[in-house]
């Protein structure tokens, strides 16, 4: 059987929402004691909390959350009593237990193609984060463990793609909704990422490093390539505070566009609550 730490990370790795369960409390005689947890899903459950109408009424709960898109904590207290019986029948152990709902929620998912002086430097800052971070780069020795080595300790989930000739390739592997942001070493490698991702439907918002003078050849080119206005439009560059434009220093950089991500994250957040 599943246990429910497996039942979290499979959920991550799946990207699908879900809740977990956990008796905090135990007052008299209950099916188990404090400490027990189950994980649920929409569509599963793994490990127990004791069956019967006490994980009968957590299950419906938690799947609530899951719909609803909740994303705070919740609690309630169930009466094991053959005085209080629940429409999935009487459980009279005769105690009382407390129950801690807690959502799983999706993590946003990052990718990084070009992970060069500015894309090394803001990886080791989004590292630091909860999401998925995709790194992506044409040159092997960017991605090996000499190189990423300042990730060693990284909160996020940290996925590298090598991909030598065609590195727009991995934009169909993205998560939907992914951030896309381009720092490649080249500008040739930059416009066909850029070309590739705005012909993608499930991507998030995408950004490029880069000049004005970069940006105006880049948008005339796309647009002999046959993209409307406002599908161009979709491109944001320069990427990064707009007050933060002097300092040429990479870890600047960094800083400058992880700060905008963040808000823009946040802002999916809350529109999504």
């Amino acid at each position: 059987m599943t246990t429910w730490f497996a039942a979290v990370a499979a959920l991550r790795a799946a990207r699908e929402p879900g809740v977990l369960v956990t008796v905090t409390d135990v007052r008299g005689h209950a099916p188990r004691e404090a400490g027990a947890k189950m994980v649920v899903s929409a569509t599963s459950t793994w490990a127990s909390i004791g069956g019967g109408n006490l994980e009968e009424e957590a299950v419906r709960r938690a799947r609530e959350l899951v719909t609803s898109g909740a994303v705070a904590p919740t609690s309630y207290t169930a009466s094991l009593s053959d005085k209080a019986p629940f429409q999935h029948g009487v459980q009279c152990c005769g105690g009382e237990v407390s129950v801690l709902l807690e959502p799983l929620t999706v993590v946003p998912s990052v990718a990084i193609f070009g992970v060069g002086h500015v894309g090394l430097e803001l990886a080791r800052i989004l590292a630091r984060l909860e999401l998925d971070l995709h790194l992506v780069d044409s040159r092997p020795d960017h991605l090996g463990a000499d190189a990423l080595a300042p990730l060693g300790d990284a909160v996020a989930a940290v996925h590298t793609h090598h991909v030598p000739v065609i590195p727009e390739l991995v934009l169909g592997e993205l998560p939907p909704g992914t951030h896309v942001l381009v720092l490649t070493h080249d500008h040739a490698e930059d416009l066909a990422i850029i070309d590739a991702a705005l012909r993608c439907n499930h991507l998030g918002p995408l950004g490029l490093i880069g000049s004005s003078a970069k940006w105006a050849r880049f948008r005339t080119q796309l647009s002999a390539a046959g993209f409307a206005p406002e599908v161009v439009d979709r491109v944001r560059t320069p990427i990064g505070l707009p007050g933060v434009t002097s300092s040429k220093e990479p870890a600047a950089i960094a800083v400058s566009v992880a700060a905008e991500l963040l808000a823009a994250l946040e802002r999916e957040a809350a529109t999504q609550r």
